[in-house]
């Protein structure tokens, strides 16, 4: 399938429609959103001359210091003391439970997942903060840079698009990573059907938590997973190192019920107690009510 397919198959005109207008504001205090909304004491592009630093691919090259450059042939970017630009960093699990598609579905939780990141990344753009995305499993596989540069969106979702999942996952230790990188306090959007290890996600919010951080997660699941509709003899295929079962669903359905239900309440309570968005995505949904509910719940609580 060409890379221009792909960026089509991902940004959902529907779910852009509806959710343009609406934007994404910053809940707790960040460093600054939507270039000239309002003064930061923080560094940002705007008219007073403050610094330099280091160039990152991503960076708009209209800010490199070419005296600078001639002088010592280090590329610099010029750094000012007025308006800055909110950072939301999308970080996608990838772990092979992630591939998983249900009946009622067409498309894997991977898919809705890279789907939802993209048009929440264009929108970001759209109104002239930052993006910046991490996919991960047990370490982070790809890595695409800062940017606030609208031109890029079709970059990150071909590199979306190009993602994969087939291997075990780690999320609290891709949390700490990025609490290590992110040092300015922005926006981290989880997208992760969060079967790991749960201590270690608890403790990836503390972190960014700490850290000053606000976090949005949206909790994907496939509908077969959240009502377990299943029927006759299933075999239940092993997915990141468990073992594949054959299994009478009716047998164990309460309790697996019970036991998906305490999962997401866990998870819920976790978010609801550090004052994060908790957001069930369940992948049955169309996509623009998904990102749509989302904003507009966003909006009514002013943040």
């Amino acid at each position: 399938m060409s890379e221009a397919r792909q960026t089509d198959n991902l940004l959902d005109p529907d779910a852009l429609s509806r959710a343009e207008h609406l934007g994404i504001l910053a809940r707790t205090v960040v460093e600054g959103y939507r270039v000239g909304n309002h003064r930061s004491p923080f560094r940002g592009f705007a008219i007073e001359f403050a610094q330099h630093r280091e160039y990152t691919p991503g960076d708009d090259p209209r800010h490199l210091d070419w005296k600078v450059l001639a002088r010592t042939d280090h590329y610099y970017i010029k750094q000012y003391e007025q308006d800055t630009n909110l950072v939301v960093h999308l970080l996608l699990d990838s772990s092979e439970s992630m591939s998983y598609r249900g009946t009622a579905t067409t498309h894997t939780k991977f898919h809705y997942a890279k789907a939802l990141a993209a048009c929440l990344a264009y929108l970001v753009l759209l109104q002239r903060d930052a993006t910046a995305v991490n996919i991960f499993d047990t370490d982070t596989r790809e890595h695409i840079p800062r940017t606030d540069n609208l031109g890029k969106i079709h970059h990150i979702m071909s590199r979306l698009a190009a993602a994969d999942a087939n291997r075990r996952t780690q999320i609290g230790s891709a949390m700490a990573d990025l609490a290590k990188t992110a040092t300015a306090k922005g926006i981290v959007m989880l997208f992760s059907d969060i079967f790991d290890d749960e201590e270690g996600f608890h403790q990836g919010l503390r972190q960014l938590r700490f850290q000053g951080h606000e976090v949005v997660v949206f909790h994907i699941l496939d509908r077969d997973e959240i009502e377990f509709p299943l029927t006759g003899r299933v075999e239940f295929i092993g997915m990141e190192g468990n073992p594949t079962l054959t299994l009478n669903p009716a047998a164990i359905r309460k309790a697996y019920l019970a036991e998906m239900q305490a999962l997401r309440s866990r998870v819920k309570l976790a978010c609801d107690q550090a004052k994060f968005h908790y957001i069930l995505a369940d992948t049955a949904v169309p996509l623009a009510e998904t990102l749509g509910a989302y904003l507009v719940a966003r909006k009514q609580r002013g943040k």
